[in-house]
């Protein structure tokens, strides 16, 4: 029976930050990773594929990365997970022995109960290559197609859509699309944007039917109207993929996902997990949080990464830090919105400030760049921000992000100390993120 000191089920980006954290802090364990996929894509690349991206071997996450660091890789499926006897046994029967163990099993596509969503050309989105392929065919073939979620998922792939030329309608449950996401303003600019690059929004609506002889051929919705529809796209989201540790008879959290602790260790001490199939926890409420991204993937893996060999880094909870891009458009969100706040419990003031993102105007690529800043009212601490302009959107979030989680107040946000450049950032003067975090002084 083979054995290593570290095995890591998952070779998406939770496994591979993992493993090249751990590999980082111990240079003479051994490192095993076990994956499922012959090759592993880059999950946020995935809309990307279908547009901007020259083709979808473009995404994919190298070998090598893993290779030359003297990680070893394993393409089976893991069957079982046995704690007693600290091994696994993969497909074909083979048993690999552990010290330690990470799990990161990742998450399944959501797919509401739809009559006729077993038909063909009725896609989720999966991160298997092969999968993926197929519906690249499909939308060879299509002209008209149907997006079920107006998510960061079905905004993403809708307009990577267009710029195929097809007929792209998102229906989308709640009132706005990435609701969820973003206070309403900033979702109304998103639809905005979306609407001018020819997307059709059918909001406040639900898929009653995906209707067709073996293939898909029409939509209904709720409201009576029936769309044309070659393809359908589903994007609501996805669960946990937590069989193997339920099975295992490890704790599973509230809200679905494997129970970990400040360190990453689920129940069994000797077993980490890490990514979607991970339970999260708020940085505001230190409640259960449905979060799940990359960003925050990556994150719990360089803390689980360090852990297995020592206690040394603690998860202090998600923040909830991302961005989009629609065409030219950027939106940024971190932490809290109006909407989150207040079912939090918070009581705070908006402060908000308005500005081209490069000085002069004139500027080659210069876009208007708009923030909206929430402060707590008594603490005065910055507790979400939110975005929308330019490319350079998703690095302000990023900075928002880090005075959110520095706990840093109205004051020091309009004093922070940051650097400007004509080509690169707005005027010193009318620097956002500061003179949004004055316009709250001015009300607090």
């Amino acid at each position: 029976m083979k054995k290593t000191d570290l095995l890591v089920i998952g070779g998406s980006a939770a496994g591979v930050t993992a493993s090249l954290t751990a590999r980082k802090y111990n240079k003479d364990a051994s490192i095993t990773v076990v994956r499922r996929e012959k090759e592993v894509l880059v999950p946020c690349g995935i809309p990307y594929m279908y547009g901007t991206l020259p083709e979808p071997t473009k995404n994919i996450i190298p070998d090598n990365l893993l290779l030359s660091k003297n990680i070893e890789i394993v393409v089976d499926e893991v069957k079982s997970l046995n704690r007693d006897e600290k091994t696994v046994t993969l497909s074909k029967g083979e048993k690999i022995g552990y010290e330690k163990l990470i799990l990161a099993t990742g998450s399944i596509p959501a797919v509401p109960p739809i009559k006729g969503v077993d038909l063909k050309n009725v896609f989720t989105v999966r991160k298997e290559l092969s999968y993926l392929l197929e519906l690249m065919d499909a939308l060879k073939k299509a002209k008209n197609v149907v997006v079920i979620g107006g998510g960061f998922i079905g905004v993403e792939f809708a307009d990577e859509f267009t710029k195929r030329g097809l007929n792209v309608t998102i229906v989308e449950l709640l009132p706005c699309c990435l609701q969820l996401a973003y206070d309403e303003e900033f979702c109304k600019i998103a639809e905005d944007k979306l609407v001018e690059r020819g997307v059709k929004l059918k909001t406040n609506n639900r898929v009653e039917e995906i209707i067709g002889d073996g293939k898909v051929e029409k939509v209904r919705l709720s409201s009576g109207e029936t769309l044309e529809a070659d393809l359908v796209l589903i994007g609501v989201g996805v669960r946990p993929n937590v069989e193997l540790a339920k099975n295992a008879g490890l704790k599973i959290g509230e809200l679905g996902g494997i129970w970990v602790d400040e360190y990453m260790r689920t129940s069994d001490e000797n077993i980490f997990a890490v990514g979607d199939c991970a339970e999260k926890y708020s940085f505001f409420t230190k409640k259960p949080s449905a979060l799940r991204l990359a960003s925050i993937t990556a994150r719990e893996a360089r803390i689980a990464g360090v852990n297995v060999f020592g206690l040394k880094r603690k998860n202090i909870g998600v923040i909830g830090c991302f961005s989009t891009i629609i065409g030219d458009l950027a939106l940024g969100v971190a932490g809290l919105t109006e909407r989150a706040a207040k079912e939090a419990g918070f009581s705070f003031v908006v402060g908000r400030a308005k500005a081209p993102d490069k000085h002069p105007a004139a500027m080659p690529e210069c876009k208007e760049m708009q923030i909206k800043l929430l402060f707590e009212k008594d603490s005065k601490i910055l507790i979400g921000g939110q975005v929308a302009g330019g490319k350079t959107v998703g690095e302000v979030t990023n900075i928002l992000s880090s005075l959110i989680e520095k706990k840093t107040t109205a004051e020091e946000v309009a004093t922070f100390q940051y650097g400007t450049h004509p080509a690169l950032t707005c005027s010193p003067i009318s620097y956002q993120i500061a003179e949004a975090a004055e316009d709250a002084l001015t009300k607090l």
